[in-house]
């Protein structure tokens, strides 16, 4: 397990899982209203909820954010909401009506393309981004005051990496993309019609700081890292 702070107030949470060669990274926001962003799977909630007492009282969670329904992003919710009473699931309307509303014990709050809402000092906006990562009701939450982009699987890496990317990940990213190819989870973040036009939307946030679930985080000029993710993408993913 591993805390380190990639931002002001952010926290990034993580576990390594060897027989996978993967790490699991949940980030933790501190303030008026704490977020946590992915849970984890059920069987990380221990882990998971003794990283979060490290930093604030988890039963003072507030929000509970992901990108789509999957069991690292969201497979401990319930778990969260047993023991912060006044924590909320937050993810997009799709995501909220389709899955989360029948899995969770209570309702989410569904967020439209560019719904914002505030913790505190940190104001969040929603990126609808279908398909990106994967899953139609995928979308990313972007911190405006810090420029944050909370990119769940994008630019995953394999490996035990270190928390903070000292350099260029990119070269990191194509490589685990190559190598996903070649396993059971080839495809999982498809290029589609739409890739293009989501990464263009996520290009003009600019973000700084680039919130990673599998990897490494990193910081950079956002609009062109997300453009050299893009052509990756399309080398990587399309016939050649």
């Amino acid at each position: 397990m591993n805390i380190t702070e990639i931002a002001p107030d952010v926290y990034r949470l993580s576990n390594f899982v060897p027989q996978i060669n993967l790490q699991f990274n949940q980030f933790l926001v501190a303030d008026d209203e704490p977020l946590l962003f992915h849970t984890g799977m059920r069987a990380m909630f221990p882990a998971v909820r003794e990283m979060v007492e490290k930093v604030i009282n988890p039963a003072d969670l507030r929000w509970i954010g992901f990108s789509h329904f999957e069991a690292d992003e969201c497979g401990s919710l319930n778990e969260w909401l047993q023991i912060a009473p006044a924590a909320q699931a937050v993810c997009s309307q799709v995501g909220a009506f389709v899955s989360v509303n029948d899995f969770a014990v209570r309702p989410a709050r569904g967020l439209t393309d560019g719904e914002t809402f505030s913790t505190g000092k940190h104001r969040f906006r929603f990126v609808q981004t279908p398909h990106l990562p994967h899953c139609w009701e995928a979308g990313l939450l972007f911190e405006e005051n810090g420029q944050t982009l909370f990119c769940s699987d994008l630019f995953l890496q394999n490996g035990e990496v270190k928390p903070f990317a000292d350099s260029n990940v990119m070269e990191a990213v194509r490589q685990s993309m190559i190598d996903g190819q070649q396993s059971p989870f080839a495809n999982a973040t498809p290029y589609t019609q739409q890739t293009e036009a989501n990464l263009q939307k996520l290009a003009a946030l600019e973000a700084k700081t680039f919130a990673v679930m599998h990897g490494s985080s990193f910081a950079g000029n956002g609009a062109n890292l997300l453009r050299d993710f893009g052509t990756v993408m399309r080398e990587v993913l399309l016939p050649q």
